[in-house]
């Protein structure tokens, strides 16, 4: 079993930054793509960031230029920088990682972001 666990998310005003981190836990033999997701009150989950083990990123365009995501394979461990923060941006925030050679996907607890002044 996989276990992700997600930190770094809470409270900030419109214009400040944040880091979010989901580091994975168990049986692990390798990870292909990790992502980050985020869910808005009344809205559908969304893919906000994602990396694959080559390191090939792609965004929302929503979050293009503000966020970067990145990965830290020893550690099996995703990343999510978030600057210049808009109050649009609130939302709870999932990581998401496709464990081993048949793609299985796992996903984390999720970690609220509020952007409020």
């Amino acid at each position: 079993q996989v276990q992700l666990v997600e930190s770094g998310g809470g409270l900030v005003q419109p214009g400040g930054s944040l880091r979010l981190s989901c580091a994975a836990s168990g049986s692990i033999s390798s990870i292909s793509r990790m992502a980050w997701c985020r869910q808005a009150p009344g809205k559908q989950r969304e893919l906000v960031a994602a990396i694959i083990s080559g390191g090939i990123t792609n965004y929302a365009d929503s979050v293009k230029g503000r966020f970067t995501i990145s990965r830290d394979n020893a550690k099996n461990t995703v990343y999510l920088q978030m600057n210049s923060l808009k109050p649009e941006d609130t939302a709870v925030y999932y990581c998401n990682m496709f464990v081993g050679v048949l793609f299985r996907p796992y996903w984390g607890q999720g970690t609220r972001v509020t952007v409020s002044s």
